[in-house]
């Protein structure tokens, strides 16, 4: 039976599947069908040439949730919180993005004024009834909402991260009133203080429902029509995998899902070439992913923003995203200077050589004029190089330059975009590039991978052997993970530990129960226990491992608070004797290890792997090339710059000076002059 992976991107479809049996790997990419992305799903699992009823398990990275928040793309929902509230979500932290910009406008609200229901309830901060939920004003709510066409409602009440009970007495009201709505309770979803990023998080739960509810029941309709009886997982933001029933409930955990697997991929890398600190980096059609691994684990953040000021409140893989891809469009501003994104061309039209009707030039383009790119594209279609110089010289003809100058001006700016985005990746957690290998997916990415690693001063490259399905692979060497927290509040010289071991005995038994409810065995289950601490009065936490080997006591609660001083120092170059560290919430990521690939030396290849030479535009001159194919190329072979490798789905470029190496698991390292 075959383990597939599939990740939806903004312009291509991947997939990388491997055989359990035999071993087998095969790999495949289509152009996404943004109108309906299951189409394309079901398309690049065909073009594989895998059975659908040959598939155990399917592992899905999907951007449809990102794209229906951005675009607003989804049925009006509603928000109910307490009287004097109604505007939380649009007041916000009261943050400036930009101090000097006079006319700045924040996102529009996630949900609209009028669909912001109030009543009259208060609980304290300690969880005391200040004032009982009204229960005639809610009912009358209830049937307000029930008299339009809304279907799906968050209960967002103040402090109800310390209880819920009176959230969840106005979910029953609603429920009675509309048995067929989605109703969610913030304080069940994510009971964590600060009522922003709570009231956001509930009200992206409850406007995600619907869109993802239709899109995997029609997935797995059209699955099941095909003969598929295995498994449907999905990739969540946090590096792990739910089931699609789960995934149903729990749509805010949706937003990086399809980033998550090449983060994945990037831990595969630290354990099969031995490199102890990566930097991901995943270049598609429209977008530039990048995030760090420091000691081959990938970083976890709470305080991500889908936009500014809309903060998602669940632990998420810390992820920075720049509109800067092969499709991102070239143009020039106001000021007469040229620019490289974020809007991309994506798959419909493409970039102006894919002969889809595209004007404009494109990263891509340029590429393809300096000869970085091959005009049959590895034999997938023939890319129109009159086309792409068209447009590159609309762009030339703007700045007065020539048509190669503004060509290789447009990838340079496109890759300092790149590593401005790791720049401020890595800096904002106190780590320093150089110390790092870069780390290059995405069909984009090992092109540009090389330039981006100079403008850093990092010395050494690695393009994984399956870096154009790079978030696909990754699919299938995830696990199941669940990340389940609780509010407490204590500072740490005065914890009681068996409060704190009660707590955590609480989630660690919700997280056994998850993970049965998917499928894993107890042989199987991990738990990790986590505390969200910081300093008395910082208005920020940090994450500190709990120790582990026994229930938590005094001594315990000592190491904490010297792990929690350590661990501030490394994500801010500075830790202080002077403040008393406190714990805010804890946590437990619930963890059901599955199974992985073989992890087998790839076999020798004997084939002719070179292609000749072509000529290659590089620093303002052009260099006769030698070209490799990287699907033969043998374990073992060095290569000197310049130099060109192609792969099924990506095309490596080694700039002149750069030595590369063939490893054992036909990964490319390249070390730069």
């Amino acid at each position: 039976m075959w383990r597939v992976g599939v990740d939806v991107g903004g312009t291509f479809t991947d997939l990388f599947a491997w055989h359990e049996g035999t071993g087998e790997r095969r790999t495949c990419k289509v152009l996404t069908t943004k109108n309906d992305r299951s189409e394309g799903v079901l398309a690049v699992i065909a073009d594989a040439g895998i059975p659908l009823a040959g598939m155990s398990v399917l592992v899905h990275g999907t951007t449809t949730a990102t794209n229906a928040l951005i675009e607003r793309s989804y049925p009006e929902a509603a928000l109910v919180t307490t009287e004097g509230f109604r505007d939380v979500l649009e007041i916000g932290r009261m943050h400036r993005e930009f101090l000097y910009r006079p006319y700045q406008t924040k996102p529009s609200p996630l949900i609209r004024r009028r669909h912001r229901f109030t009543v009259d309830e208060r609980l304290s901060a300690q969880g005391e009834t200040v004032r009982p939920l009204d229960v005639g004003a809610a009912r009358a709510v209830a049937g307000r909402i029930a008299a339009t066409p809304i279907r799906s409602i968050a209960v967002c009440f103040i402090n109800s991260y310390v209880t819920s009970r009176h959230e969840r007495a106005m979910c029953d009201i609603l429920q009675d009133a509309m048995p067929d709505a989605d109703v969610v309770c913030s304080g069940d979803l994510r009971p964590v203080f600060r009522e922003h990023g709570r009231f956001t998080t509930a009200a992206i739960a409850a406007c995600l429902m619907p869109v993802m509810r239709d899109y995997f029941d029609q997935l797995e309709r059209r699955l099941a029509d095909g003969g598929f009886g295995g498994r449907l997982l999905i990739l969540k933001s946090n590096g792990g995998m739910m089931s699609a029933r789960f995934a149903r409930h729990h749509p805010e955990e949706l937003i990086e899902s399809g980033p998550a697997g090449g983060v994945a991929y990037a831990a595969h890398l630290c354990r099969s070439t031995g490199f102890r600190d990566i930097l991901h980096t995943d270049v598609g059609g429209t977008s530039f992913d990048t995030s760090i691994l420091p000691g081959g684990e990938p970083l976890v953040t709470r305080q991500y923003e889908l936009e500014w000021d809309v903060p998602v409140m669940v632990p998420m893989l810390d992820i920075r995203s720049v509109g800067a891809g092969g499709g991102s469009v070239a143009w020039v501003d106001d000021g007469g200077s040229l620019r490289v994104g974020p809007r991309s061309a994506g798959s419909e039209p493409g970039p102006a050589c894919y002969g889809r009707g595209g004007t404009e030039a494109t990263v891509t383009d340029a590429n393809l004029l300096l000869g970085r790119l091959h005009p049959s594209l590895g034999g997938k279609f023939a890319l129109d190089v009159a086309a792409a110089r068209r447009a590159v010289q609309t762009v030339a003809d703007a700045m007065g330059m020539s048509l190669l100058e503004a060509a290789e001006g447009i990838v340079r700016i496109g890759c300092e975009t790149m590593a401005h985005a790791v720049k401020a990746a890595i800096s904002s957690r106190g780590r320093d590039p150089r110390d790092f290998v870069l780390a290059s997916f995405g069909g984009a990415g090992p092109m540009h991978a090389c330039f981006v690693a100079q403008a850093l001063s990092i010395p050494r490259v690695v393009v994984p052997a399956y870096a154009g399905v790079a978030s696909a692979f990754g699919a299938t060497a995830m696990d199941i993970r669940h990340d389940i927290e609780a509010f407490h509040y204590s500072p740490v010289s005065s914890a009681d530990p068996a409060r704190i071991e009660a707590i955590l005995a609480g989630l660690q038994a919700e997280g056994h129960a998850r993970l049965a409810a998917d499928g894993i065995t107890p042989d199987r289950m991990r738990f990790i226990r986590s505390a969200q601490m910081r300093y008395v009065g910082q208005t920020y936490e940090i994450t500190v491992p709990l120790p582990e080997g026994g229930a938590l006591d005094a001594a315990g609660l000592e190491r904490l608070g010297s792990e929690f001083h350590e661990t501030h120092r490394i994500e801010y170059g500075v830790a202080s004797d002077d403040f008393f560290p406190e714990i805010v919430s804890l946590g437990v990521a619930a963890i059901g290890v599955t199974t992985r690939l073989p992890d087998t030396a790839a076999a020798v290849v004997n084939g002719d792997a070179s292609r000749g030479t072509r000529p290659v535009y590089f620093d303002g001159h052009w260099h006769d090339v030698s070209v490799h194919d990287g699907e033969v190329m043998g374990v073992g072979t060095d290569l000197s710059g310049p130099a060109i490798i192609e792969y099924a789905h990506a095309i490596a470029v080694m700039p002149p000076g750069a030595t590369g190496r063939i490893d054992r698991d036909r990964n490319l390292i390249v070390t730069l002059a």
